[in-house]
């Protein structure tokens, strides 16, 4: 029985070891996009923390297992209790900050606008604050997404009707054109002449720029399709984490059973002792 249990939990941690390979994935996923898209890379630490420490008390608890170590085993219990709740917590506020906002839907086009009035919270906050935005912004430019978006046919610029058929990114409906709301004339996909003729009414319309440079780095549109951006990205990643949440709950009750009774049997008597024969008062034959 007792090497039965011990299996058990080494099963146990070699399993979670594997389940931390997606979430560490995951937090790596995030950092691959943000090199391209929102450029937020202080998001994607806490998962590849959670991961790695998954990664680190799994071998704990397998070796602990392996070479019947209680007070690894111990320790493994108990530090796992506290990634489970990390990451329980996670998708907790994963999904509480990307609760609000989407983008709008356009009549004859591919793409939606984003306003940053749509969304609310801390996410939002973070995101609008210069010292944050700065950086963001900066990170898109140097992505090089917006000049990726020019197409030729012919070696002419596409039509408009070609670019407004196109289903563009978040960042690239937000920063990289301007909102139609605003009546602009279509050049080319980063190119756009204002109508003098149409009230301009929201702020955005004046912060556009024809400079390749400038666009509309500047805009609310384009924290907003970082919003939309980072909602989609991080609710792809609580999915995988709700998975592995569930297992790890699973995993964890099983190995605390399983410890249990390898406590059990380390403070029952060893193997070959009649405890019928204990419980007997011995006689004394004369």
């Amino acid at each position: 029985m007792f090497r039965a249990s011990n299996s058990l939990i080494g099963f146990v941690n070699f399993m979670t070891f594997l389940l931390s390979i997606p979430i560490l994935g995951g937090g790596i996923w995030l950092s691959s996009r943000a090199t391209q898209t929102d450029c937020l890379r202080f998001l994607q630490w806490p998962m590849i923390v959670v991961g790695a420490a998954i990664l680190v008390i799994s071998l704990m608890g397998f070796v602990g297992s392996c070479y019947r170590i209680s007070w690894m085993l111990w320790l493994y219990l108990f530090f796992m209790f506290f990634v489970i709740a990390t990451l329980f917590g996670l998708v907790i506020f994963a999904y509480a900050v990307t609760a609000k906002g989407s983008g709008r839907p356009l009549l004859n086009r591919g793409y939606e606008d984003y306003y940053l009035t749509d969304y609310s919270g801390w996410l939002k906050d973070r995101v609008s604050e210069t010292k944050y935005w700065s950086k963001i912004s900066a990170c898109i430019h140097d992505s090089k997404t917006c000049p990726k978006l020019r197409r030729t046919v012919g070696g002419v610029p596409e039509s408009a009707d070609m670019f407004y058929r196109m289903r563009l990114s978040p960042i690239e409906s937000g920063c990289c054109k301007p909102l139609s709301a605003c009546g602009f004339t279509y050049v080319n996909e980063t190119l756009w002449n204002p109508n003098p003729g149409l009230l301009l009414g929201d702020p955005d319309c004046s912060r556009w720029s024809n400079d390749q440079d400038q666009l509309c780095f500047s805009c609310d549109s384009c924290k907003a399709g970082v919003l939309a951006s980072l909602k989609k990205s991080w609710r792809k990643v609580s999915v995988i984490n709700i998975v592995v949440l569930i297992i790890l709950v699973i995993f964890y009750v099983v190995g605390c059973a399983a410890f249990r009774n390898n406590r059990r049997l380390d403070n029952d008597e060893p193997y070959g002792v009649n405890r019928m024969t204990k419980a007997q008062p011995t006689r004394i034959h004369f």
